[in-house]
């Protein structure tokens, strides 16, 4: 039986272990790995929190070498998840240096992912020397985001006679948009001070846009035995430079790298999954829906008073219930507040389209600048609810109860919440990117846009969102066709861990 490490810095399998999509990934494909017969076990960073949780065991010490000095770190197995996964966290103060359960932190201006980078640059060794230490390592490391990037140069530049050296690393890309770049040398944060010496092989390890600096992501992808991105459209992407005046999003620098990946046959995409239990949850009924939204509302939404909203909408479903769950950030949600003829933003046009009779309900937080651009548009709109946050008690009856999904990523490594909402039957509005064009279909299980230019997208993302109510409103059966058929839509794990098996952990 091949055993398969997964290495990460999420895993939503653990009590406020995720952060985004990643800790998805982690939750489900083990579960699916496991089901075609390997051995699988996961690591995460303990964060000074996860080796606490009752159940969690003592498994063993491993002797790091990082900084110039041995350091000793402490691995415990837990009892949470399927049994047929291992679950293991690895505990030391270096991998929670702001104090626990921080999976991320925020760093002092001009110093981005410093904090963060000498943290999983000290969780890349603790892998390493635990697969050295033991006598039957993984077959198969496969690695998550520029958080475990360096632990193919530890392979590579270690012990040639390290037990590192015969173990198979996959590496699967899932945002491009964050690296991992710090100096080579010079700062308290930089690879020399982590792995003195390591410094010597920059060319394999160097930013393309930085010389001086360490980029995790470019390392791994220079040194792994097979990549991945996330669904194929996304893996064909970021062979392309990225372009911001034409909103297109790309290789972000690594397209050198990317494109000698593919041209060795070590690039492929693989299509995430999503879970379909038998027992998805209903609709609830509309009092129920704002019984819910009550209970969060004062503090969730921002800067409205909330018996106004509920008032408002006591006893009377909207006409059109439109949806958005996410991650407010610069990925997710620009083309909602770009400029459109006759209106300031995208958001304000829908929101006109769809009129008084309608609402549309954003729930999502991230950046603070765009919170509070979200938030002034919901004061002085009547049909648009934000709800500043994020709440499991939310989200699942939200994408149970509304009508339509909106999705207009600027770029989508593959995306997840669209595919919550279509097994519920909600068609979905997306962007004609990375996993969004993979997964929705236009006019058969949803509503699909694209454009030149961000200015070109928002018009054509209102004019989708118009098309997709006309639809509703004028044609009720080719609606009901369209919601069936994305309900019968299956994005399967076990198809995907298949993949993972033939394509990247026994490809030769």
């Amino acid at each position: 039986m091949k055993r398969v490490w997964l290495v990460a810095a999420e895993n939503d399998v653990l009590p406020r272990g995720k952060v985004g999509g990643v800790g998805d990934v982690v939750r489900d494909l083990p579960l699916a790995l496991a089901g075609i017969g390997l051995e699988v076990s996961v690591i995460t960073p303990s964060y000074g929190m996860f080796h606490e949780l009752p159940g969690a065991t003592f498994h063993r010490e491993v002797k790091v070498e990082f900084a110039g000095g041995t350091q000793t770190a402490e691995i415990y197995r837990l009892s949470l998840g399927d049994s047929t996964v291992k679950q293991f966290v690895i505990e030391h103060p270096l991998l929670s240096p702001q104090g626990p359960g921080k999976i991320y932190v925020r760093d002092e201006p001009g110093k981005p992912f410093a904090i963060d980078s000498a943290k999983f640059a000290f969780f890349n060794a603790a892998v390493a020397a635990w697969v050295n230490a033991i006598e039957m390592p993984p077959d198969v490391l496969h690695l998550n985001d520029w958080h475990t990037g360096l632990i193919p140069a530890l392979r590579e530049f270690g012990d040639p006679a390290a037990a590192l050296r015969r173990v198979r690393i996959v590496f699967t890309v899932h945002n491009l948009a964050y690296q991992g770049v710090r100096p080579f040398e010079g700062d308290p944060s930089s690879l020399e001070s982590w792995f003195p010496g390591m410094a010597a092989h920059w060319q394999q390890l160097q930013d393309p846009r930085y010389p001086d600096c360490v980029n995790f992501m470019a390392a791994a992808i220079r040194l792994a035995d097979g990549i991945n991105t996330v669904s194929p459209s996304y893996a064909l992407e970021i062979l392309r430079p990225s372009d911001p005046a034409t909103g297109f999003s790309g290789g972000e620098g690594l397209e050198a790298e990317l494109n000698q990946a593919h041209f060795d046959s070590r690039l492929v995409g693989i299509l995430n999954g999503c879970m379909y239990p038998e027992d998805l949850p209903r609709g609830p009924a509309w009092g129920e829906m704002l019984k819910l939204i009550g209970k969060r509302a004062p503090i969730m939404i921002a800067d409205r008073p909330a018996q106004d909203w509920l008032k408002k909408y006591k006893g009377k479903r909207p006409k059109n219930l439109m949806l958005s769950i996410g991650r407010v950030v610069e990925q997710k949600v620009p083309l909602f507040l770009e400029p459109v003829p006759g209106f300031d933003s995208a958001l304000e046009a829908i929101l006109d389209a769809a009129g008084p009779e309608s609402l549309f309900i954003m729930l999502g937080n991230g950046q603070e600048a765009l919170e509070d651009r979200f938030a002034a548009i919901a004061r002085a709109s009547d049909n648009f609810l934000y709800l500043r946050g994020y709440a499991d008690a939310l989200s699942a009856p939200l994408y149970a109860a509304a009508d339509l999904f909106l999705m207009p990523s600027s770029f989508e490594p593959c995306g997840i919440s669209q595919m919550l909402a279509m097994r519920v039957g909600q068609p979905c509005v997306v962007h004609a990117v990375g996993g969004l064009k993979d997964t929705v279909e236009h006019g058969v299980t949803g509503f699909v846009f694209t454009g030149d230019t961000p200015a070109d997208q928002a018009e054509n993302f209102v004019s989708c969102v118009r098309e997709a109510l006309l639809v509703k409103q004028k044609k009720p059966s080719e609606w009901e066709k369209i919601c069936v058929t994305a309900a019968a839509r299956r994005f399967s794990w076990q198809v995907a861990a298949l993949n993972y098996q033939h394509k990247l952990y026994e490809h030769e």
